[in-house]
């Protein structure tokens, strides 16, 4: 039931995208092809309690207030944990010359919580650039975070510590709200995040 909610929003994502360019070409902008894909507005995210890198507890509360793009990876990841995160580094810093105000924070959600303890999840999202957010705890907990917005993590290969997790690498653009806006899909570009979020931000 939850993919196949998934999929109507991303087709009533697909419409609002088009409205939101036909929109910007009648107040005399040049249509916006955007690469995200629009999320229908409302879909508050589940109720959960996880830990910030501080070790301090969080709740669902602390996607409201500002808005976020949000990956779901884990520290030990060999590629394409760190090049995501490096991408929307590097776009938060661009917009940041550009002018953008508000700046989206960045956050890491951990899909590998046995390992990443907050400790680990401060040195790793610091390395990337500043003002950013990781979350960790539960298992349980942060599946409640996947399932309701589709994430797909699995522990994979052996079991002496050296394991990998295969997840899903798209990144989820949350609103002020709290609630899930946008999805980019990989690959990620730099272009792509920067010329599209101040326009999912300008929508709200």
């Amino acid at each position: 039931m939850q993919a196949r909610n998934f999929i109507v929003a991303i087709v009533l994502g697909a419409a609002i995208a088009a409205g939101l360019a036909l929109a910007l070409r009648h107040a005399g902008e040049p249509a916006a092809q955007l690469t995200a894909t629009i999320l229908p507005a409302g879909n508050e995210l589940p109720d959960f309690t996880l830990l910030d890198q501080d070790g301090t507890p969080v709740d669902r509360t602390v996607f409201a207030g500002q808005w976020d793009v949000v990956f779901f990876g884990f520290t030990n990841c060999p590629d394409i944990c760190p090049a995501t995160m490096t991408v929307l580094g590097q776009a938060q810093r661009e917009l940041g010359y550009r002018g953008q105000d508000p700046l989206p924070r960045v956050v890491l959600v951990s899909v590998d919580p046995e390992r990443d303890k907050p400790e680990a999840m401060a040195r790793y999202i610091n390395y990337f650039g500043e003002g950013n957010l990781g979350l960790t705890g539960e298992l349980e907990e942060i599946r409640k975070l996947t399932g309701a917005l589709g994430i797909y993590f699995q522990k994979a290969g052996a079991e002496d510590g050296n394991y990998g997790v295969d997840h899903s690498t798209v990144v989820l653009v949350i609103d002020p709200q709290g609630r899930l806006k946008a999805l980019f899909s990989a690959p990620h570009l730099v272009e792509n995040l920067v010329h599209d979020l101040p326009l999912i931000m300008a929508s709200e």
